[in-house]
């Protein structure tokens, strides 16, 4: 087997110009994680209460936003929707996270320990361990369960992180980071918004910035050089993934927790050209950027469109 070499990669190409030298732009994600990381436990209030009449979410961005059944809730119905769709996205952020910090050690597991390339993953890890413990502590301080995504999909996920290939799993790691970003983007910022929940975004959206960086730089490497197998594997998985993010992102259960009629709830977030839009929109970053580079062809744009994240 050949083997291709940073200096190779230099002289290679893909739709969005040549590719950059992996070592150095590890070297600057590590320089920019010396400079902007967080100790969530030291730099947020936990001991501080929430904030009466305040969102845990904005309500722009609650699955239920602008729905038939959304009028007929009284404020404080949708102010405790919020807060449990908020924990719900915070148990899919951790679980996410997990997998990604198995499919990053993978990664890593044959490669130059010294590199500035590994010494990054290793930074990221760091990072994705400390973000699972605010998540976490975030879902235990508002007071609502977590919410595991169905039995059915976390085994699944087992299989799709065994399994994965090396584009596959920057492809996966991208769709799990870039719509939730896309969303906290549009939550640190709103002061309708509980204090804390800000601040968690504030601090998750300053680092996934790297990792999306990093994440992006290696799968277009790895769609130039992977063999014609593994790109075709990437697409269908790719799509397969996003068919499960797009059923796991909000947990039912939160509607029932919050006295409503699940069945009609969900019935109505599927029919919302809102929700439908907002989600699109979150994704678009993305799949401009996988389409770009070759990702969306073939049957796994199709299992694209059926998870409602590409129109």
């Amino acid at each position: 087997m050949t083997t291709v070499t940073d200096r190779d990669l230099r002289l290679l190409h893909d739709a969005l110009g040549p590719l950059r030298d992996r070592e150095q732009v590890a070297a600057r994600l590590l320089e920019s994680s010396a400079k902007h990381s967080f100790d969530p436990d030291k730099e947020l209030d936990w001991d501080s209460p929430f904030e009466d009449g305040k969102w845990f979410w904005p309500p722009e961005l609650v699955s239920l936003y602008d729905t038939p059944l959304w009028r007929k809730m009284s404020e404080d119905q949708r102010m405790e929707l919020s807060r449990h769709e908020s924990a719900s996205l915070a148990s899919l952020g951790i679980w996410f996270e997990i997998i990604l910090m198995q499919l990053l050690v993978r990664h890593i597991y044959d490669k130059p320990v010294t590199s500035n390339h590994v010494r990054y993953a290793l930074t990221e890890i760091a990072d994705e361990c400390r973000h699972s413990m605010m998540f976490a502590r975030l879902i235990q301080k508002g007071g609502s369960p977590a919410y595991p995504v169905p039995r059915v999909y976390h085994n699944l996920a087992r299989v799709l992180k065994t399994v994965s290939t090396t584009p596959g799993s920057f492809a996966a790691t991208l769709l799990g980071e870039e719509i939730l970003d896309w969303m906290q983007r549009l939550t640190f910022p709103d002061e309708r918004v509980q204090t804390l929940v800000r601040g968690v975004t504030r601090i998750h959206v300053v680092e996934e910035a790297r990792h999306v960086r990093y994440a992006r730089e290696e799968l277009r490497r790895q769609m130039v050089t992977a063999p014609r197998w593994e790109q075709e594997f990437t697409r269908i998985s790719c799509g397969e993934a996003a068919r499960v993010f797009s059923v796991c992102f909000i947990n039912p259960q939160v509607y029932t927790n919050v006295g409503l009629d699940r069945r009609e709830a969900v019935a109505q977030v599927r029919a919302s050209g809102h929700r439908r839009e907002v989600m699109q929109s979150g994704a678009k970053r993305l799949t401009d950027f996988l389409d770009d580079i070759g990702v969306l062809r073939g049957p796994g744009r199709r299992l694209w469109k059926r998870s409602g994240l590409l129109a």
